[in-house]
């Protein structure tokens, strides 16, 4: 992908994060490093795929957790805690926030935060379908929470090959990016081919794959 494309990409995501500071879009930081998220896990069968090439490239990640697919599944979130990586709260269904009472928002924020609280301390949500209001932002202040959407994003839920994906993200990931990929069946799969290319590219480029918390303490000691 050329740079003016590039540019085309990035410009709205910076004119986002300035017209909505509460919300992460991605850091400013001199290091090499970016921050992989993944959302809608976990997947028995996909979810240790994803957590054994992130294990053999070395990478971290913050993995968006929908709780009602947690039930019979404790295990893979427990290996991403013990793994280093990082949780979020992607609210109990697939479904979009947005569409929910200021009431039922916080209802299923908190029933969410009580699953995943068991697991680690909780501090970022992901609303489902990437949109959000100026209530919901209060309401997740309001329980200690940060909204975090992302920078590079290369639509795997709809666009269905696995080397489109890699190649958007290579293409436009630097310094402080935001990746946004998805688990979960056919999904999953091809998250963990699309890993199974960038990791070792983005290695060999000097980035290293962290989570958010630690992407922004990148950013903080810049």
């Amino acid at each position: 992908m050329s740079l003016s494309c590039r540019a085309i990409i990035q410009g709205p995501v910076r004119r986002l994060a300035r017209h909505n500071p509460a919300v992460l879009y991605y850091v400013k930081t001199n290091a090499k490093a970016l921050a992989l998220t993944i959302d809608d896990g976990p997947d028995p069968i996909t979810t240790p795929g994803i957590l054994d090439v992130l294990e053999r490239n070395g990478a971290h990640a913050t993995f968006f957790i929908i709780t009602g697919r947690v039930p019979g599944n404790e295990k893979p979130v427990q290996r991403m805690v013990d793994g280093h990586h990082e949780l979020g709260n992607h609210m109990p269904r697939d479904e979009p926030s947005i569409r929910l009472s200021p009431e039922e928002f916080e209802r299923q924020l908190l029933e969410s935060d009580a699953v995943l609280s068991g697991f680690s301390p909780m501090w970022w949500f992901r609303p489902g379908s990437g949109r959000y209001d100026a209530r919901m932002l209060a309401t997740l202040q309001e329980h200690g929470y940060r909204c975090a959407l992302g920078s590079v994003y290369p639509f795997d839920p709809h666009i269905r090959w696995s080397w489109f994906s890699a190649r958007f993200i290579l293409s436009n990931a630097q310094a402080g990016s935001i990746i946004i990929l998805h688990d979960s069946g056919s999904r999953g799969r091809r998250t963990v081919k699309t890993l199974s290319t960038v990791l070792p590219a983005l290695r060999r480029r000097g980035f290293s794959m962290v989570t958010l918390t630690e992407l922004i303490r990148l950013g903080e000691a810049r």
